[in-house]
């Protein structure tokens, strides 16, 4: 028999299913919003309606935006010579935390992954290599993750964009192998990006 309330268990349930979340912490996380005040329980709830409902993607480099262009798309102070390629908006946000990147970024959302059924035209790379073609752009940095599906995406774009006259790099080891970036810690994502290579 399961000992909590109906409306309770639908919330433990409700939490499972994001990522990372077990039954337990579940639980612990349900009862925090048990015990807390009901109007910071309140404001939680507008919070992740309006979150859910206001944010979308960058129009240009498909980062997290609350308007067609994303803050750092719109800030005439960033380097639009240098793009770092990275698989989704959590890594962008990770780069753009170690201070040690000026240029603009590309979000591809995902990585190629051909066990998982997604290939290059899944992935946000035809736009990619439009804004590489539009000129403008001397170097594109990839910064996916170091595991198989990271790899085989940054082999893949250092192909596509071979015949550019862009200078092609990618992070420096440092970022532990089969790593994700958003578990890399700002000093060692800084040094990685200082020591990038060509590829190729």
């Amino acid at each position: 028999m399961d000992p909590h309330p109906a409306p309770l268990r639908r919330l433990i349930t409700l939490l499972t299913r994001l990522p990372g979340v077990g039954e337990k912490t579940a639980e612990r996380l349900a009862q925090y919003v048990l015990s807390a005040p009901e109007a910071w329980v309140e404001e939680l709830s507008r919070g992740l309606l309006e979150a859910r409902r206001n944010v979308r993607l960058c129009t240009r480099c498909f980062g997290l935006s609350a308007s067609e262009l994303c803050p750092i798309c719109s800030d005439p102070g960033r380097d639009a010579a240098i793009l770092c390629v990275v698989e989704q908006p959590s890594d962008l946000a990770v780069l753009e935390r170690s201070g040690a990147f000026r240029g603009l970024y590309h979000v591809l959302l995902g990585a190629i992954s051909p066990l998982s059924g997604v290939g290059p035209e899944n992935l946000r790379i035809a736009e990619l290599i439009e804004r590489v073609a539009a000129g403008g752009v001397r170097e594109v940095v990839i910064a996916t993750s170091t595991g198989v599906e990271g790899e085989a995406t940054a082999a893949y774009l250092a192909g596509r964009l071979a015949s550019f006259p862009v200078a092609v790099t990618r992070i420096a080891s440092g970022v532990p192998v089969g790593g994700d970036l958003k578990y890399v810690d700002p000093v060692t994502l800084k040094k990685a990006l200082e020591a990038r290579r060509a590829l190729g």
